[in-house]
């Protein structure tokens, strides 16, 4: 089948009259929700959205965790003709009101009280006509959502689906904001084309079953949760919303989805976690002896063979299994996006029989530009480049892209747009090469390169994902930008930490009493020097400082889409950097 446009989703949807589209957990039972009730509750909204005059090129913003009413939202909006402006549950109101005030959206779906009274403070500084809540709760001047829902149709309407299937795939379908790790976000104008077309390429070599569960817990104000939704319905797959991040191990318990799709960041939590799981003894022993074993068949789980043999038999019945147990028992596609993924721990995974298949995007590429897949995989790549768009290599090894799914513009910004572009080619801002069998590997953002002041350039990425392999390394910010040499913003894994502490008699009474600690500088000195020896003499990391702080969104140290903001962690520990730069003869832990 083809897909012009993202109506064509929704209409496949209600056409395989399915009885569990989505789901969502109410209290302590998962609810499913039917096609025949999702059809309902999109056209209830599309209905009343329409009767406040809401269509073509407007624009509706939702401010929502994930979770069945944002895709009602989403696609009620753009059966309209109208733009969804997606922005982050996370942001303080001073961000959202950017989002809201530069899209113009009329109106903005809630989920929650807090949501809302973000909202209300800022209400009279944009355009906002209206202001509708998720939540099941009476709230003067706002609309209930599921008084619109409940007023949909119980029939089809097929006046109303003629003109949303009329729809073409020039209509803008969505702003979503950047969300930068420097400056001010810029809204990306992705048509229904562009978002349709790589919809059909990206996953054609995956074996996606009605029937089968997927779990929605990347924020939906991501390009990349947005894609994989829309797979998951085009495909017929159910998919489960878990709101939170600190839900996601029970709902994977509770859910076990067939797929997992997730950042670099969360397959670094869940490897941190499982090593803090076996932190000494009997466990640790049987855990070394299982991960040896599975050393010798990596090989074998990257090429997509299962392992044979007693060992291999004992080391995943006894380990490796309670670790997929923990991801739901029967997932068996992991994907891995939204950034580069370290080699050191895609090898771990593989050690434990999980392959994981990683691929390349941007918001402005719909997102999708190539993707590992079961048939065609090279470990460390990305992926081969997709059927609906082309890549070259540009000036400096950066990645350039053109294709359908290349987005319409920056919305407001032609400058921009027009740098953005070199003649007909996307300009990705990403380094990275095409080996000689068209997979595509990115080396580093060339934004994100910095230079020392002896005119080195050195890509940080690389040397923070070999620190983060360590159990003891939580978060690394490598920081060199117009400096002598590299240095480094540690922060520890703390259960890991205060277990060594502990183990080998080192007195604390808080984490800065133990980042103190002379044998935890010296322990953390060590690890660094691990690191070193496989980089260049330029890129080695002479210094560096233990931090008592997590790296998280709600502190401003990562972007909704968990990229580090190194700009914001520089200017964080500025104090103790220049302590350490000023420093001729020590380390500092500060």
């Amino acid at each position: 089948m083809m897909i012009r446009t993202l109506n064509d989703v929704f209409y496949a949807v209600v056409d395989r009259d399915l009885d569990c589209v989505m789901m969502f957990k109410n209290q302590s039972k998962w609810t499913p929700i039917s096609s025949r009730e999702f059809y309902r509750n999109v056209v209830g909204v599309a209905r009343t959205l329409e009767s406040w005059g809401v269509g073509k090129g407007d624009r509706v913003a939702i401010l929502s965790e994930n979770r069945p009413e944002w895709a009602v939202a989403d696609f009620a909006t753009m059966l309209l003709g109208a733009a969804t402006v997606p922005v982050y549950g996370t942001l303080p109101p001073v961000q959202a009101l950017h989002l809201l005030r530069d899209s113009g959206a009329r109106a903005v779906f809630v989920s929650s009280r807090e949501q809302l009274q973000k909202v209300r403070s800022i209400q009279d500084q944009c355009a906002l006509e209206k202001i509708v809540l998720m939540d099941d709760a009476e709230e003067a001047d706002v609309v209930p959502m599921k008084h619109m829902m409940d007023s949909g149709p119980g029939a089809r309407e097929e006046a109303f689906d003629r003109r949303a299937q009329a729809l073409g795939p020039d209509e803008i379908a969505t702003i979503i904001y950047t969300s930068g790790t420097t400056g001010t976000p810029k809204g990306a104008m992705l048509t229904q084309g562009n978002l349709a077309s790589n919809l059909l390429h990206s996953m054609d070599l995956y074996d996606f079953q009605p029937g089968q569960v997927s779990i929605s817990f990347l924020p939906l104000s991501h390009v990349t949760a947005r894609h994989l939704d829309y797979a998951m319905f085009w495909h017929g797959v159910t998919v489960a919303y878990c709101p939170f991040f600190e839900q996601l191990l029970s709902a994977l318990r509770e859910v076990q989805p067939h797929f997992f799709v997730a950042v670099p960041r969360v397959y670094e939590k869940i490897y941190h976690q499982t090593l803090g799981k076996v932190n000494g003894g009997l466990k640790r022993s049987l855990f070394n002896w299982a991960l040896g074993v599975g050393r010798t068949h990596k090989d074998d789980v990257l090429a997509g063979k299962t392992p044979s043999g007693w060992r291999w038999q004992v080391a995943d019945h006894l380990v490796f299994s309670k670790v997929k147990k923990a991801l739901g028992g029967r997932v068996d596609i992991h994907i891995s996006g939204g950034a580069p993924l370290n080699r050191e721990l895609l090898d771990w995974y593989a050690s434990i029989g999980i392959r994981i298949f990683e691929g390349y995007g941007l918001t402005e590429t719909s997102p999708v530009v190539a993707l590992n897949n079961p048939q065609f995989f090279r470990p460390g790549s990305v992926g081969r480049v997709l059927k609906n768009v082309q890549v070259r290599i540009g000036q400096d090894d950066e990645i350039l892209v053109k294709g359908s799914s290349v987005f319409k513009g920056y919305w407001n910004l032609p400058a921009e747009t027009a740098n953005a572009f070199e003649d007909e080619w996307f300009r990705t801002g990403d380094v990275g090469r095409v080996d000689e069998d068209g997979f595509l590997f990115i080396t580093d953002r060339k934004k994100d390169l910095v230079k020392t002041s002896g005119g080195k350039f050195i890509a940080p990425q690389v040397i923070e994902g070999k620190l983060k392999v360590n159990v003891l390394i939580a978060e690394a910010a490598i920081l060199a930008d117009r400096r002598r040499f590299p240095s480094a913003v540690l922060a520890p894994h703390f259960p890991a930490l205060e277990d060594w502490a502990k183990a080998n008699g080192v007195p604390f009474g808080s984490r800065e009493e133990l980042l103190a600690n002379p044998q935890v500088v010296a322990l953390y000195q060590g690890l660094v020097d691990e690191v070193n020896r496989d980089l260049a003499q330029f890129e080695k990391v002479k210094r560096f400082i233990l931090v008592p702080d997590e790296f998280s969104i709600a502190n401003g140290a990562l972007t909704p889409t968990m990229k580090l903001k190194r700009r914001f962690i520089e200017e964080r520990y500025r104090k103790q950097l220049d302590e350490l730069y000023a420093d001729k003869t020590a380390l500092r832990a500060g």
